[in-house]
């Protein structure tokens, strides 16, 4: 079982949105049950929400399904228990590596762009931008890539 955590600041946008793109991905290539895919935040100012409706409108506008989640907060031990660290920006790779201890032996954490041909770029937060279709078009392009990885790797 592969187990990938998609990470942002609060758990509604970004990272529930690239949750929801890479379980359809998954479902679709016929390998949901070699996956175990979830999200959380960095941060605490959205524990207990449901996605933005901005992520919601989005999922539904390119027909992927919203699944139920509610924000809550990455912790030390999710290093233990997932393969993959995904984050959405330089902001959030800093403060997952505060909170695993500023450390990342395994090689776990990475953006989500680092699957690509934009390594090293940032996922824009819809939150400030209200673009919900950049954000989309940047999560796509950094789940299908992180799946190819995943598929080079051998599942």
């Amino acid at each position: 079982m592969i187990k990938v955590l998609f990470i942002c600041h609060g758990n509604i946008c970004r990272s529930t949105m690239a949750q929801f793109v890479f379980q359809d991905m998954v479902n679709k290539a016929g390998l949901s049950g070699n996956f175990h895919i979830d999200s959380a935040a960095t941060s605490r100012e959205e524990i207990g929400n449901p996605p933005h409706h901005g992520t919601v409108r989005k999922m539904k506008e390119v027909g992927i399904p919203v699944l139920p989640h509610r924000a809550v907060q990455m912790t030390k031990k999710d290093y233990e228990n997932y393969d993959y660290l995904i984050g959405m920006d330089s902001w959030n790779i800093r403060n997952m590596l505060s909170i695993v201890g500023n450390k990342d032996p395994e090689g776990k954490v990475a953006r989500l762009l680092d699957f690509t041909s934009r390594a090293g770029q940032d996922i824009a937060d819809p939150w400030y931008t209200g673009n919900f279709d950049v954000t989309y078009r940047d999560v796509r392009e950094g789940c299908e890539g992180l799946l190819c990885q995943i598929m080079e790797e051998g599942i």
